[in-house]
């Protein structure tokens, strides 16, 4: 049985008028591509469904032809709604400023993860993806990152995109302040935390790490 991984992106499309933003196509990219070159059956779910559009500011002329060609796998989305944690083995969140403003006050996501979460499944996000996890909690109440040790975007790293002030809240602080036990390392450096099947990755260039420990767990 191959395993089922569902890749959660974001559907907003600006950060203030003028400023767009979307999901970090690499983020999503190097998951996909490492995931279904290992045979696992991805689905990609958003908010809305429909389309998830790309960060600009995520592509450049250096930008590898497969990376870009991703692109179509995000077109035609499945709604969020009508998605189910007992047809997947894991959940996984890229990044992307979008995912700052339509993934933590989702409840149809915060559902799914608990139910990953307390089903024993693997929750996995990298960069601004760990935004998701801000409003998710537990069955007994308690967020469900609370004491846990995770990684994300670090408020420095967002002092140096210079978005800090325009962004709803800080990821790190917000995620601290939930109770996590957050572990940051040096700015754009690959890093991530493993906390049993809570897997997180601090920027777009811990995205490999973070993918591959996923696939090391699922096997």
């Amino acid at each position: 049985m191959s395993k089922k991984v569902l890749i959660v992106v974001t559907n907003h499309t600006e950060i203030y008028e003028g400023k767009p933003t979307g999901i970090w196509l690499s983020e999503f990219a190097e998951a996909y591509i490492e995931f279904t070159n290992k045979g696992y059956e991805v689905t990609v779910a958003s908010p809305l469904g429909g389309k998830s559009t790309v960060d600009p500011g995520s592509v450049d002329e250096n930008t590898l032809q497969e990376i870009l060609e991703t692109e179509e796998y995000l077109q035609n989305t499945m709604k969020l709604e009508d998605a189910s944690h007992e047809s997947f083995d894991a959940i996984f969140l890229p990044g992307g400023h979008g995912t700052m403003f339509d993934l933590p006050e989702n409840q149809k996501l915060q559902e799914l993860l608990r139910d990953f979460y307390e089903g024993d499944k693997i929750v996995a996000a990298v960069c601004h993806g760990p935004a998701g996890l801000v409003g998710a909690t537990l069955s007994n109440g308690q967020p469900l990152v609370a004491g846990k040790r995770i990684n994300a975007f670090t408020d420095r790293e967002e002092t140096d995109t210079t978005l800090d002030r325009h962004l709803p809240f800080l990821l790190e602080s917000k995620l601290r302040d939930l109770g996590a036990i957050f572990v940051a390392a040096p700015n754009w450096s690959i890093h991530y935390e493993v906390d049993g099947n809570l897997i997180t990755g601090q920027n777009p260039q811990s995205t490999l790490a973070v993918t591959k420990a996923v696939i090391e767990k699922l096997g």
